[in-house]
């Protein structure tokens, strides 16, 4: 089985002059980690990748990486809670997340996330 490679360099989802850009407001920043902080727990972090790192692109949804240090007894209810309240609290921007605990398989997204993702 072919191993899996990015469609382009993932370097290149970042501006590398200004590793801190993202298409994302100071608010919707701050919302997000106070709603994973709610939903997850006050020790998750939370990496925002994927388009909205691109100032070159325009719309796209929202991709989170939210890292809990604890296993996670209920991971598709967790995800599930996370990004309905999300996408309330955004006004309906689709949020897609992309869940990281002790007791999770790590797949290829996880480690894109963690190479291209920005902490929030």
């Amino acid at each position: 089985m072919a191993r899996w490679q990015p469609a382009r360099p993932i370097t290149a989802l970042v501006d590398l002059q200004n590793p801190r850009s993202m298409r994302l407001s100071e608010t919707d920043r701050q919302l997000i980690v106070q709603l994973v902080a709610e939903v997850a727990g006050a020790s998750a972090q939370v990496q925002l990748f994927g388009s909205r790192l691109d100032d070159a692109r325009r719309g796209g949804d929202i991709d989170l990486l939210v890292s809990v240090d604890e296993p996670v007894e209920r991971p598709a209810v967790l995800v599930a809670t996370l990004g309905a309240r999300l996408e309330r609290a955004l006004g309906g921007r689709r949020v897609d997340v992309v869940l990281s605990a002790p007791n999770l398989r790590v797949l290829p997204i996880h480690q894109v996330a963690r190479m291209s993702g920005v902490r929030l």
